[in-house]
Formats: structure tokens, sequence, C-alpha cells
């Protein structure tokens, strides 16, 4: 694995989210509640919509096109619940915040 450095943890607040670009990945890293960091692909799988317009509660993250709504912990769809996010490994060093890109590919949806 090949992590980078994308951020520092002053960068991913509880709740929010951030767009970071690593190579050709547009990658979406959101703060869960409780301090934890995941990071997804940053377009949604339903029309490609960049997922940093949308919302986030620190535990869903909603789309703003269609309100497709993603559980923020893993990636899977809530609604609709056949989709998924593809998700990047993320890694803590410090305060810097490290993704590995290396063979993740977003995900489409079925419709």
């Amino acid at each position: 694995m090949a992590f980078q450095k994308v951020c520092t943890l002053d960068d991913v607040w509880e709740g929010e989210i951030n767009e970071v670009r690593v190579q050709e990945h547009v990658i979406v890293l959101v703060g869960l509640e409780g301090g934890d960091v995941r990071a997804f692909q940053g377009k949604c799988p339903h029309q490609d919509i960049p997922l940093c317009e949308g919302s986030f509660d620190g535990q869903v993250l909603m789309c703003r096109a269609h309100q497709w709504t993603f559980d923020a912990r893993s990636g899977k769809g809530i609604n609709p619940g056949d989709c998924q996010l593809a998700p990047y490994p993320v890694k803590l060093d410090g305060d810097d915040v490290l993704v590995d890109v290396e063979g993740i590919q977003p995900l489409f949806a079925h419709a």
C-alpha cells in the first residue's frame, strides 16, 4: 500500500465533509461522530454528482441531487440500499491524514 498525506486532522472536523484529490481520484473525507475519519469516492454513484456538495450529519452522507444517502462508517447505501461508495483506506500518522488509492475504483449504481 502507498499511503499519501492528503491533509491534517485540523482539516477534517467532526460532522464535516472535505474533498481531496490524489492522482486522478476524487475523494471525500468525512469526520464521523467521535472523531474517526473515513474516505470514499468523491462522486455519487448515481449520476456522478460531487458528494462534497451534499450534506453530512456525522453519520449519514447525502447527495444534493437526488438525496441518495450513505452510511459514513461503511459507505453502504441507505437509500437506496443496493448501492455502495468505494472506500479508501485511511491511516493517521500523528496529525496527518493519509489515504491509499492503489487498486480502488469508484463504484456505479444500478440506475
